[in-house]
């Protein structure tokens, strides 16, 4: 653990509770073991708690913006509790996502809004649909990382199906992501393929 982290990533009976406030210069919470192919489980669940309303862009099935007759993102107003998400092999541009945007959780940021990924791969690095539980409750990823290929299950149902994520490192660890936001994570299991 990360001097400066101590009293912010807590071990809580068979929780890990993240109060988003880390002071440590890396503030992610990473593996001390490299993994390449592997499936992960893990749960996780944002604070029912409302933290704020704010505006943001209205993302679309196909990975791109809305765009209005100004020519410019249609903004849409989310009640936000909170982001956070899974870094895979090292780097956060390999991330599936945890947050409250409408289109769900699972979203590997990173490459979506990657200018050099094609439509059709931006399509494939979006939820394609909504699975979240409602705030406050716990949610299960299912992780399965083969090559530059990423399947994510949330609650049971395919979000992210076989997406190519190209370029991404052969073997790195695996981080829980400080956002600034509270979120818990438990029952943590990686096995290698």
């Amino acid at each position: 653990m990360p001097e400066g982290s101590q009293n912010h990533w807590k071990s809580n009976d068979w929780r890990i509770v993240y109060d988003g406030k880390s002071t440590a210069k890396i503030k992610d919470l990473w593996t001390e073991e490299s993994f390449g192919d592997f499936e992960m489980i893990v749960d996780w669940r944002l604070p029912k708690k409302l933290i704020r309303k704010r505006k943001q862009p209205k993302l679309l099935a196909s990975g791109e913006y809305e765009i209005g007759a100004d020519g410019k993102p249609v903004q849409i107003e989310i009640e936000d509790h909170g982001d956070s998400g899974i870094f895979l092999r090292g780097t956060s541009k390999a991330q599936v996502n945890i947050w409250s945007w409408p289109n769900g959780s699972g979203e590997v940021w990173g490459y979506r809004t990657d200018a050099k990924i094609d439509s059709e791969r931006k399509a494939k690095l979006t939820p394609s649909e909504n699975a979240d539980e409602p705030f406050g409750t716990w949610n299960r990823f299912h992780i399965t990382m083969k090559g530059e290929r990423l399947t994510v299950v949330l609650n049971g149902k395919t979000v992210i199906d076989d997406a190519e994520l190209p370029g991404v490192p052969d073997s790195g660890p695996i981080g829980l992501q400080h956002h600034g936001d509270a979120v818990e994570f438990a029952n943590i299991y990686i096995r290698k393929l």
